[in-house]
Order: structure tokens, then C-alpha cells, then sequence
């Protein structure tokens, strides 16, 4: 009798956890509807962990491209010797969702800074009360960006995140789609850009890992090689804390339509703006820590 009731118990739960796949693949097909991407602004791959409830990250994404593209090109200024920042500031609302918001400025040789464009990016996670045995999250992120800075003006990104914690690695992928809704890239639909990271922990605080950032082209037919963006990234996670985040790498290109090299900084910090005081929809984590 008791095999029977576990029995029972066990086609009970993997009928949950069917129901739950489904209503996921139903979440990223909606969201994945029309969709461009990070560019060299906000270079990161990112895992599936959301900003804890009440909490607000700001982080400063620099990167310096050393060698890149020189001469101006569809009206767009050339990147080389360009400094590219992005204040990134993201809220957590509840356990499984938060609003980021990107500020894009660039400084290069006789511009001055210049702001670049502004993106909006909600995101969803996988409850942990789901017990996966992966990290899952999805983000759509859109936005505009000034024609002397990107040929495609208003675009439209959705990335799933996967990513998973094993003992000292650490592995995430995001096969990010993105699309373009003014500009050259229109007729090309929507176009692939995986990204993806391995990590191995060094000490408790410093990881040393590699980064790859791609850009294939269109869905229905990849670029050529030598038009495809492919990019390798040696980088550093360091542990300041459980309020700090900081990434340290050095991007070099792999075919000639990618910046040949370029070093590229992330550094964050949490914050707890948002108070019990607050309506209750915005109260804090009970748990208090990071996300």
C-alpha cells in the first residue's frame, strides 16, 4: 500500500513540474515575439538570480575599446579609443521579478561625453520554491539609442538566462535574440546573440573565468564568418561583500567585424532605498540579504 501512495506521490509531482514547463515555455514565447543588443556598452553575461525585493543595485559598466573600428560608418562614429559607461539601476520588487534601467554615455577623442540612449529591462526568474536544478530567467530589454551612436535607432532584445552553481564552477548562458525596429538591421528580422561564461573559484572571494559574446546574424540564415561578431573575454570576479558585485575583463575580437581589443569594468553595489514604511507590495526581503 505504501509503494502504491508513493507511487502516486511521484507521477503527482513530475505532473506539477510538466505543468510548470509548460506555463514557462508559454512565458518566453510571448515575450519573444518582436526583439538588438548589448553592443560594446554593457558587456556582461548574465545569471538567472534577481535583485532581492526592496533592494535597488546600481552598478557602472566601463569599457574602453584599445582598437577598434576607425572611420565612421552608416553615419555611426568610429569606437576607437571611445570610453563607453552605463549606469544600470535595478530594482527588486518581488522574489522573482525586477526593473532595470540603462543610461548609455560615451566619451571619445574630440566628442566630449555624450549621452547615448536610454533601455528599459523588466526581468522573471524561476521561483526557488520550484526546486529547478538550474537557474532560469528572462528578460526583455528595449530602448533607443542616438543614430551617430547605433545605425538601429529603437530595439528590442529578449534574453533567457540559464546558468548553474556546482561546487567551484559556475557556468551561464544567455541565447539572447534581438531585433531592430528603425534602421538598417530591419530587414534582417530577428537576429541570434548567445553569450555565455564559465567561472572557476580561485579563493572564496576571487574567480577567474572566460566570457564569449557572439553576434550570428539573422534566425534564418547566419552571417558569413567574417560578418559575424565573435568575442573572447578573459575575466575576474572579485567578492567585496554580499552588496558588491565587480567583474574585470579584457575582450579581444575574433573576426574583423568585432573590436580587436578593448578592457571592460563592472562595478556594483546594493541598497535597501525602499523601507517597510512603504506599501506593502514594495516591503523588503523579511530574510534582509543580497539577492
Amino acid at each position: 500500500m505504501r509503494s502504491k501512495f508513493l507511487k502516486f506521490n511521484t507521477i503527482a509531482n513530475r505532473s506539477r513540474t510538466i505543468r510548470k514547463l509548460i506555463h514557462f515555455a508559454i512565458l518566453i514565447a510571448v515575450a519573444a515575439l518582436p526583439l538588438y543588443g548589448q553592443g560594446n556598452y554593457e558587456i556582461q553575461v548574465y545569471g538567472a538570480d534577481t535583485v532581492a525585493p526592496g533592494r535597488t543595485m546600481v552598478e557602472l559598466h566601463s569599457n574602453f575599446t584599445f582598437e577598434g573600428f576607425k572611420a565612421i560608418n552608416q553615419g555611426v562614429l568610429p569606437d576607437e579609443h571611445q570610453l563607453h559607461e552605463t549606469v544600470e539601476i535595478t530594482q527588486g520588487w518581488t522574489s522573482w521579478f525586477e526593473t532595470g534601467l540603462y543610461i548609455f554615455t560615451s566619451h571619445g577623442p574630440n566628442q566630449g561625453y555624450k549621452w547615448v540612449g536610454d533601455h528599459i529591462r523588466p526581468r522573471v526568474r524561476v521561483p526557488e520554491s520550484w526546486h529547478w536544478p538550474v537557474g532560469v530567467s528572462i528578460s526583455t530589454e528595449i530602448g533607443y539609442q542616438r543614430p551617430i551612436f547605433s545605425a538601429d535607432t529603437w530595439t528590442w532584445e529578449i534574453r533567457p538566462i540559464i546558468d548553474k552553481q556546482w561546487k567551484s564552477w559556475y557556468v551561464a548562458f544567455n541565447p539572447a535574440l534581438e531585433r531592430s525596429f528603425h534602421g538598417p538591421s530591419v530587414p534582417e528580422g530577428v537576429t541570434f546573440s548567445p553569450n555565455f561564461k564559465v567561472a572557476y573559484s580561485l579563493t572564496r572571494k576571487l574567480s577567474a573565468g572566460l566570457e564569449y559574446y557572439g553576434a550570428l546574424g539573422p534566425v534564418t540564415g547566419f552571417d558569413p564568418l567574417y560578418q559575424q561578431e565573435q568575442q573572447i573575454v578573459p575575466s575576474i570576479d572579485y567578492d567585496f561583500g554580499p552588496n558588491w558585485e565587480f567583474n574585470l575583463g579584457v575582450g579581444m575580437g575574433a573576426t574583423r567585424s568585432t573590436d580587436h581589443l578593448l578592457v571592460k569594468m563592472i562595478i556594483g553595489r546594493r541598497f535597501r532605498f525602499i523601507t517597510p514604511r512603504v506599501p506593502r507590495v514594495l516591503k523588503p526581503n523579511p530574510t534582509g540579504g543580497g539577492d
